[in-house]
């Protein structure tokens, strides 16, 4: 997937956490750097290999999105889902988490982080978790080249489900062309990405119709009508608005 088609200060991500207040909002060329440096991070701090795993224990953010485009990038397969199902989906692999201390004993490196707005470390993290905020500045942000990966790679696990690249692109495809997906769309999510059709609707097919996504943490129902006026959204994936003019993705 293409994250850099269009202008690039064109508005791509935009994420709120309403329990705190947080807003921050990343243009395709500031994604796009972090997908980059977190690649980086990925291939020289922490040598992954083509076809290594890559598990992302981490709820919806701006910060688990960058994870999964650098996971790809890079040529890995990712595995998400439901938190308590995640240690047993698999066995080895890079684990990427917000909560360090639940990291299953085979992992072979576990990556942490504070998903905190201004990039402070994690607290309190044992000496052998890599830190992701304190790790990642120091890597460039010019991309590696992407790794090539065959249509009949797996890619992505989910709630024990394997897609391959060559399915996992059309369910991406189909997902666009069923909700008329295009670059003028801004979607609101509110899901998490346990299941591959809440990923496909909350992140991947606004993405790759060239559209923006604005993630949304701690949403109240009072709120969703002001953000989607404010934020101009066209499509919803997640939370209920019957009043507004918008296409529901789920």
């Amino acid at each position: 997937m293409e994250l850099t088609r269009g202008a690039a200060q064109r508005p791509l991500v935009t994420f709120y956490d309403d329990a705190i207040g947080e807003r921050l909002e990343f243009s395709r060329r500031t994604f796009d750097n972090w997908v980059a440096k977190t690649s980086n991070l990925l291939l020289e701090g922490m040598d992954v290999q083509p076809g290594g795993t890559v598990v992302l224990d981490l709820p919806a953010h701006w910060q688990t999105a960058v994870m999964l485009f650098a996971a790809w990038h890079t040529g890995q397969r990712v595995v998400i889902g439901p938190r308590e199902e995640l240690a047993s989906a698999v066995d080895e692999g890079i684990w990427v988490t917000d909560t360090p201390d639940g990291a299953p004993a085979w992992a072979d490196e576990v990556l942490g982080l504070s998903l905190d707005a201004f990039g402070a470390p994690l607290a309190d993290a044992p000496a052998w978790i890599t830190d992701y905020a304190v790790e990642v500045r120091s890597y460039g942000d010019r991309p590696p080249s992407p790794v090539p990966v065959p249509a009949h790679t797996p890619v992505l696990n989910v709630t024990n489900i394997t897609f391959t690249r060559e399915r996992l692109d059309a369910e991406i495809r189909e997902s666009v062309a069923r909700h008329g997906l295009t670059a003028q769309d801004r979607t609101l999510s509110t899901v998490e990405y346990t299941t591959c059709d809440t990923l496909v609707a909350g992140l991947l097919a606004p993405l790759e119709a060239g559209g923006s996504v604005i993630l949304c943490r701690n949403l109240e129902d009072d709120l969703i009508l002001r953000r989607i006026e404010t934020e101009h959204v066209t499509a919803i994936a997640g939370p209920d608005a019957p009043y507004a003019p918008v296409r529901r993705l789920l």
